[in-house]
């Protein structure tokens, strides 16, 4: 949500409009609604958004009760110009609504639109206030130094991901069989399973997970914040070897945890995971890309993702033991990334906005 906010931002700046503040479709995500101001310094925003963008809270009267021009710019083949193909919609309705996509590449966007996206991103967005004072007192709460580990292993993202796991528990078998009817994406079967896996499309498991981090000699010691969202499967397989695991579940009093939506728990990983010691990812997903570029745009650089493609050659290769541990070194041994390039890398630019 945070991405797309940002190329709102860009686009409402490239059409030269007045932007809205958002409602946040995420019961699609978290099965629950909350809005923007449940998760950001409403105010703050506005004010740092000066100069570059007009924000406003509310429509004004003369449209408030009007619904919005939908204008479709989802992902096609070809360039895709907003103000080519927007603008008129703009300029004739008067109030419009996006879909959220990087159609036209964000390099192409003229400086002030990418001045106004990266301030946005970058430097308008904070925490709300009591958001923000509930995730400095989870990070003060966690033992340091610390891990920050973004594990993706619940059954809607096995579900999606279309990947056999045969040796799950009878539980998590059951999990995920309940999400594959829900999103309705049968897994891969024979010659074409082996493939999508090899091509790196399947989430590790826990189990997989913690192999890789002792091939990188992680001490089982080591303090670990989990970032992850609820129903986590199998992660006996990470606690068995690295027992100094921490939760937001485990360091929020009940009350505090069970009264938060889903999206502000994202957030309170979010935020403990750009102030982390080091973060890993198991993912590549857009949280990873935004928590990596944060971190190099802070000036911390020991992230890294975890090859998931390098799991699987080298596991169907028939590599056990010491031989395994050595290769899953050897991947990863230059793959710490720096941010660049892996989420708006044009605010990575050598002038100061």
């Amino acid at each position: 949500m945070r991405r797309d906010f940002c190329d709102g931002v860009g686009i409402a700046r490239l059409l030269n409009a007045t932007l809205v503040l958002p409602k946040f479709e995420v019961a699609s995500y978290w099965n629950e609604t909350s809005g923007f101001a449940d998760v950001y310094d409403v105010d703050y925003f506005i004010q740092h958004m000066n100069g570059f963008v007009k924000v406003v809270k509310t429509l004004p009267p003369e449209i408030v009760t009007k619904e919005p021009v939908q204008v479709d710019c989802s992902k096609r083949k070809g360039q895709f110009d907003y103000v080519e193909s927007v603008l008129p919609s703009l300029v004739k309705h008067k109030y419009i609504s996006i879909t959220p996509a990087m159609s036209q590449r964000r390099d192409r966007y003229p400086l002030y639109a990418k001045a106004a996206l990266c301030q946005a991103c970058y430097k308008a967005l904070r925490l709300a206030k009591p958001l923000e004072t509930k995730a400095s007192k989870l990070l003060d709460a966690i033992p340091k130094p610390f891990l920050s580990l973004h594990l993706r292993f619940e059954p809607d993202m096995v579900a999606y991901s279309q990947c056999q796991y045969p040796d799950l528990s009878p539980s998590s078998i059951k999990a995920v069989e309940a999400a594959i009817a829900l999103v309705e994406r049968k897994p891969w079967t024979g010659e074409l399973a082996r493939v999508w896996r090899q091509r790196g499309k399947c989430p590790l498991t826990p189990n997989e997970t913690a192999l890789i981090l002792q091939s990188l000699s992680i001490p089982p010691t080591t303090n670990i914040y989990l970032a992850a969202g609820d129903g986590l499967m199998e992660i006996e397989g990470l606690s068995n070897i690295y027992t100094n695991i921490f939760t937001k579940s485990s360091l929020l009093n009940e009350e505090d945890f069970t009264s938060m939506h889903g999206n502000t728990k994202a957030a309170l990983d979010y935020y403990i995971s750009i102030n982390s010691d080091s973060y890993i990812a198991t993912y590549f997903g857009n949280m990873d890309k935004m928590v990596a570029a944060m971190r190099a745009f802070q000036g911390l650089y020991k992230t890294l993702f975890l090859s998931r493609r390098g799991f699987a050659e080298l596991t169907s290769q028939g590599l056990r033991g010491k031989k395994l541990m050595q290769a899953l070194w050897n991947v990863h041994r230059d793959e710490f990334v720096m941010g660049r390039g892996s989420a708006l890398p044009e605010c990575f630019c050598e002038f100061k906005l």
